[in-house]
């Protein structure tokens, strides 16, 4: 009796020292922003955050104040050990109609960004931003996408390619297969693509409201994996750019609490699909200054400094995920 009872403690004491990470969601977690000054925020050091992504205009290499902007945040993340995920994008967001470069143009310009932030570090990049949505160039052409997406693949051997970046808007689907069938011998490479889930995150899109318009229009995750696995069956998904909005246009008036109630959803969303995510990166750092008369704003901390409601779900919530 003596044997048995002296076993007991050292179980508890086994079950004690268990570390928290051995129950992790197994999807890595990271905050996308535009500034470096995020890096050197307590709020953002005490998140122990290794992931970052930034976007970077095309054509930066031939703008020195843009190019100044990328080299203080591939500082800033390299300073405090963040790998930064580079995804390149449009040079005219707010026109409306950006113009789409040549694969040429791509070559040249992106090459020199590639050479330029490898050699400090970067090796996950993606191929074009938000491929689909109406202020990217690609919108009306999956084909150059896939374009550049094989020719970054051979601008940047060895580097983890986001070989599509997808928004969860009407038509995706169809997208995701013009992608794929315009990619040709480099579908099978094309295995990283990026989500954005906006829509799912903040309407609170389930499989249970399946019947209704809002569902039908947004496809969310489950879609979306399954119209990539059509063609590519060992492909795996980040969450490129997701989080719980404060403001988003018209749709999503300033509400602070409702985006600290859609960043917990974005974690249970994401646990879902553990199986199938293995990266989450949410946007962004910092809010607007004036979150009324701003159009989107996604910020995890006020313009002040302070912290949001939001900041502090995703805090907790990041516990049980990795790093």
């Amino acid at each position: 009796m003596m044997r048995r009872l002296s076993v007991l403690p050292l179980l508890v004491l086994a079950i004690l020292i268990v570390p928290p990470s051995a129950s992790a969601v197994n999807i890595r977690v990271g905050i996308g922003d535009q500034s470096p000054r995020m890096f050197a925020d307590n709020n953002y050091q005490s998140l122990n955050l290794k992931l970052t992504r930034y976007f970077v205009e095309w054509n930066t290499a031939t703008q020195p104040a843009e190019l100044a902007k990328a080299d203080a945040f591939v500082a800033a993340a390299a300073a405090r050990n963040v790998k930064v995920l580079m995804h390149i994008s449009t040079d005219d967001i707010k026109s409306g109609t950006p113009k789409l470069p040549s694969v040429a143009a791509y070559r040249t310009n992106v090459g020199a960004l590639i050479r330029r932030y490898k050699a400090r570090g970067v090796t996950d990049w993606g191929a074009w931003n938000e491929a689909n949505h109406k202020t990217q160039p690609t919108a009306k052409s999956p084909r150059r996408a896939a374009q550049f997406f094989g020719e970054m693949r051979k601008l940047c051997t060895g580097c983890k390619i986001v070989a599509l970046d997808i928004l969860d808007q009407a038509k995706a689907e169809a997208y995701i297969a013009s992608f794929y069938k315009a990619a040709g011998s480099n579908a099978s490479r094309a295995s990283i693509v990026g989500i954005h889930n906006y829509s799912e995150v903040n309407r609170k899109l389930t499989e249970r409201r399946k019947r209704t318009e809002s569902v039908r229009k947004y496809p969310g995750t489950k879609r979306i994996i399954a119209a990539v696995r059509k063609a590519n069956k060992k492909a795996k998904f980040w969450y490129t750019e997701t989080g719980g909005l404060t403001k988003q246009g018209t749709a999503f008036p300033c509400d602070d609490d409702r985006a600290a109630d859609r960043t917990r959803y974005m974690f249970s969303l994401a646990k879902k699909f553990d199986r199938s995510i293995d990266r989450l990166y949410t946007y962004n750092w910092t809010a607007a200054a004036d979150c009324d008369s701003s159009d989107f704003d996604g910020g995890l901390i006020n313009a002040d400094g302070s912290v949001r409601p939001a900041f502090n779900v995703f805090k907790s919530k990041l516990r049980s995920f990795k790093r």
